[in-house]
C-alpha cells in the first residue's frame, strides 16, 4: 500500500508527463508548419525580401523576460517568499501580455506595410507568417490563462516550499513558450 507522499509524487508525476506529452504534440504542430514553411519556399511569388516587423522583436525580448520571471517565482516560493513571488507572477502575466501587444502591433506594421495573407495584394509568404503567430499565439493564450490560475492559487496561499507544483508546471510552459518563439523567430529571420 502507498503512503499519501508517495501517491502524492506519483500524481506530479503524471501531471508533468502529461503536460511533456501536450508539448511534444504542439512541437509537432510546429514542425508541420515550418516543413510547409520550407516546402513552399521554392514557389515562383514566394518572397524573398521580407523583413520582419520591429515589433516582433520586442515580443522575442519580453517572451526570453516571461521565461526569467517565472523561473524567479518558481525560485521565490520553494524559498516560502511569497511577496517576491507575487511580485514575479504579476510581472510575468504583464510581460505576456506586453509580449500580445507587441504580436498585434507586429500585424499592424505587416498591414500597413501592405503585406497581408489574403486578397489581391496578398502573398504566400505574409500567409505563413500571420500562421505561424496566430498558432503561437493560441498556445500562448493557453499560458496566460494557466498563469492567472496559478496567481489566483497563489493567493488562496496555496503553494509553498514544499508544494509548488501549479507554478513548476506553469514555468515548464512557459519555458516550452519562449523556447518556441525563439525558435519560430529566428526559423523566420533567417530562413527566406
Amino acid at each position: 500500500m502507498m503512503t499519501i507522499e508517495e501517491e502524492k509524487s506519483r500524481q506530479n508525476r503524471s501531471y508533468k508527463l502529461l503536460l511533456i506529452f501536450a508539448m511534444i504534440s504542439m512541437t509537432m504542430m510546429f514542425a508541420g508548419i515550418t516543413s510547409a514553411f520550407v516546402v513552399s519556399k521554392s514557389r515562383t511569388d514566394w518572397m524573398k525580401n521580407f523583413q520582419m516587423p520591429n515589433a516582433f522583436f520586442i515580443s522575442l525580448i519580453l517572451i526570453i523576460l516571461c521565461s526569467v520571471t517565472i523561473f524567479l517565482a518558481k525560485s521565490a516560493i520553494k524559498k516560502d517568499n511569497r511577496n517576491l513571488t507575487t511580485i514575479f507572477l504579476l510581472t510575468t502575466l504583464a510581460l505576456g501580455i506586453g509580449f500580445v501587444k507587441f504580436q498585434f502591433e507586429g500585424f499592424n506594421q505587416l498591414y500597413l506595410s501592405g503585406l497581408v495573407p489574403v486578397g489581391g495584394t496578398g502573398s504566400i509568404t505574409i500567409s505563413f507568417i500571420y500562421v505561424v503567430v496566430i498558432t503561437h499565439l493560441a498556445h500562448l493564450a493557453g499560458g496566460i490563462i494557466s498563469l492567472l490560475i496559478i496567481i489566483y492559487n497563489h493567493f488562496k496561499q496555496k503553494y509553498n516550499s514544499s508544494q509548488f507544483l501549479g507554478i513548476e508546471l506553469g514555468a515548464m510552459y512557459w519555458h516550452f513558450l519562449d523556447f518556441l518563439w525563439v525558435y519560430l523567430f529566428l526559423f523566420l529571420y533567417f530562413f527566406k
